[in-house]
């Protein structure tokens, strides 16, 4: 126990800065992969094989809602699986940083399999409303269009930000993450996204949730474009 509590402190010094993170990442995700990179360090695990155990947690909950009517029973199983998997993609870059085993081709993976778990949460939420849910309007079923359109361009654009600022600019020393900051961006966390599908078999709420979701999306992805932009010039 003490050799496991050594690397969870050696894990918590190596985590990003916290600045620009939701409260949920902040509180809940990040400490629950590093109880995994702990465990995955002590039993030898690499970087890369919590990358693709992540994937195997997260697709196939992604599968289900497009193929299971849905249901309490099954929402609590996708949610369930979607945040384990969300813990394990917070748990493969922390493991890379405390074993100073970080590569790009382990940062090429773990951003592939992130943009492929994007894309494919809102077209499954898609295919679901089409199959199972009694939606007030067929305008609804462009929701999940535009949620995809908000979320890959914030993900690609925070990534492209990120890269191109490290080029332009030195890196500023991180500091403590203002808490309203983390709050007001609990909206746009896809851990929160994740949340949300706990309420997939009760359809209203599920179709408010996600509407209201996507408006916070679109509303932060004008913000942010605007805000990097800027940076950047």
């Amino acid at each position: 126990m003490t050799e496991f509590s050594t690397t969870l402190r050696q894990l918590a010094a190596a985590q990003k800065p916290a600045k620009g993170v939701s409260a949920y990442t902040l509180f809940v995700n990040r400490p629950a992969g590093r109880v995994l990179a702990a465990v995955a360090y002590r039993i030898g695990a690499t970087p890369n094989q919590l990358t693709v155990l992540g994937a195997l947690f997260t697709l196939p909950a992604l599968a289900a809602v497009a193929l299971v009517p849905p249901g309490r029973l099954m929402a609590a199983c996708v949610c369930a699986a979607l945040a384990v998997g969300f813990a394990l993609d917070s748990a493969d870059g922390q493991l890379a940083r405390g074993q100073r085993s970080g590569s790009p081709s382990g940062e090429w993976l773990d951003h592939v399999l992130d943009c492929v778990k994007l894309a494919t949460l809102h077209l499954v939420v898609l295919v679901s409303f089409y199959r199972f849910f009694a939606l007030p309007s067929p305008v609804f079923l462009l929701a999940p269009m535009a949620f995809e359109v908000a979320a890959v361009v914030i993900f690609f654009a925070g990534i492209l930000t990120e890269k191109l600022r490290r080029r332009t600019t030195a890196e500023a020393p991180a500091g403590p993450a203002p808490a309203l900051r983390s709050v007001v961006l609990l909206p746009v966390d896809y851990g929160v996204t994740c949340l949300s599908f706990l309420f997939l078999g009760s359809q209203q709420l599920f179709l408010v949730l996600y509407c209201a979701l996507l408006l916070a999306h679109v509303l932060f992805m004008a913000a942010f474009l605007v805000k990097w932009f800027r940076e950047l010039r």
